[in-house]
């Protein structure tokens, strides 16, 4: 069995970790690459992947990305160092032969099904995303996710060819802890959880 790891870790990724609105400082290359190199371990059906980053890191890409915000996330946005567009690649089972090896049928279960494609991409896109969130923390960076935006507008400005769309958005950088607000409650176990 893995070692649980130890306080501190489960603090800065899940505990004491906060969405932050105000996000500075400056956010690296090589930190992108080292969060989807930690994010891409997560599991997803059939290893299909489908996720697409799409990192808006100069001011002129997020002038492309501002008539999409709304009103309450436009100043975030536009201050923060980068902002990820995670999105769905609607083509991902083109890649099942190599991400699926050992099933070369695996591209069959998708191709002609838009209805299995459309919510098998989201899902699994949904899924690394919070891989994504949680591979950023886990390397010292805050994250503000959010999905106050257009996803039409943004997905004919960023993906016009129509093969990608946007899922959320998620503004990364370094947070104020001065600047957050109270944490809001969380469900308890016995709220959520049912054993049989």
């Amino acid at each position: 069995m893995p070692t649980p790891l130890d306080d501190k870790a489960l603090d800065q990724i899940f505990r004491k970790a906060r969405t932050h609105n105000e996000l500075t400082g400056t956010v690296t290359d090589e930190q992108l690459r080292a969060v989807y190199e930690l994010m891409k371990f997560g599991p997803t059906s059939a290893n299909c992947s489908p996720a697409r980053i799409l990192f808006l890191r100069s001011q002129q890409a997020k002038e492309r990305l501002r008539p999409a915000l709304s009103e309450n996330n436009l100043q975030k946005t536009m201050a923060a160092p980068v902002t990820a567009i995670v999105g769905y690649d609607l083509e991902f089972y083109e890649k099942l032969p190599y991400l699926f090896p050992h099933n070369q049928d695996a591209i069959n279960w998708f191709k002609g099904k838009p209805a299995v494609i459309e919510s098998t991409a989201f899902r699994n896109s949904s899924l690394q995303g919070a891989y994504f969130i949680i591979a950023a923390r886990a390397l010292g960076l805050d994250c503000g996710p959010m999905s106050g935006f257009d996803n039409s507008k943004v997905d004919v400005e960023f993906f016009p060819d129509g093969k990608i769309k946007s899922n959320f958005l998620c503004n990364l950088g370094a947070g104020d802890p001065a600047k957050l607000f109270p944490r809001s409650p969380r469900l308890s176990f016995e709220q959520v959880c049912t054993m049989l």
